[in-house]
């Protein structure tokens, strides 16, 4: 079997990156404020550190079923990712409506089309340390995202194409 492949995330200039992954290197938005080693809710801050790649949800309506080797999910008009850190279902997939506040994940705008679920603050959950971390798609000014890795579309076609049960992502400080 093939060794997973790797995803780094080197952090420069404010909340501009480069994603690196099998020798490519791609452009990425970060959180306004960079990347933290203690993560918060609502801090604006991408989480630093080694992290599991989940996996993909897609929105099919918008862009055909991803080649990738991470399980895969079609979004719902229903899904959502709760964001509550006193709810029991935080940093949690939801079905929308919801009680507690929750993020939708069937969106408006194109970024969450293609979505790559980091298994940030996951294994245990720890109430206010980081919710609804993902990679996914960069908005059209390349601007910074709440705490999520964002890329250009195609960049992130790419990129999935090489995940497998295994990969990872390496967010790096400063």
């Amino acid at each position: 079997m093939d060794t997973p492949k790797n995803i780094t995330v080197t952090p420069h200039n404010g909340h501009r990156g480069l994603l690196r992954i099998s020798g490519r290197a791609y452009a990425c938005a970060l959180g306004p404020a960079g990347v933290t080693d203690d993560k918060r809710e609502g801090d604006g801050a991408t989480p630093a550190g080694q992290f599991p790649l989940r996996a993909v949800w897609y929105r099919g309506d918008h862009i055909e079923r991803p080649a990738t080797g991470l399980p895969l999910r079609e979004i719902q008009k229903h899904d959502g990712w709760c964001d509550a850190p006193q709810d029991p279902n935080y940093n949690s997939p939801v079905t929308l409506p919801y009680s507690a506040s929750a993020e939708r994940m069937w969106r408006d705008d194109d970024v969450y089309d293609l979505v790559v679920i980091i298994g940030h603050n996951d294994a245990p959950v720890v109430p206010g340390r980081g919710s609804a971390i993902f990679l996914h798609i960069a908005n059209s000014d390349f601007g910074p995202t709440e705490g999520c890795v964002a890329v250009r579309r195609d960049d992130l076609i790419a990129t999935i194409c090489e995940l497998t049960p295994g990969s990872m992502i390496e967010i790096q400080t400063d």
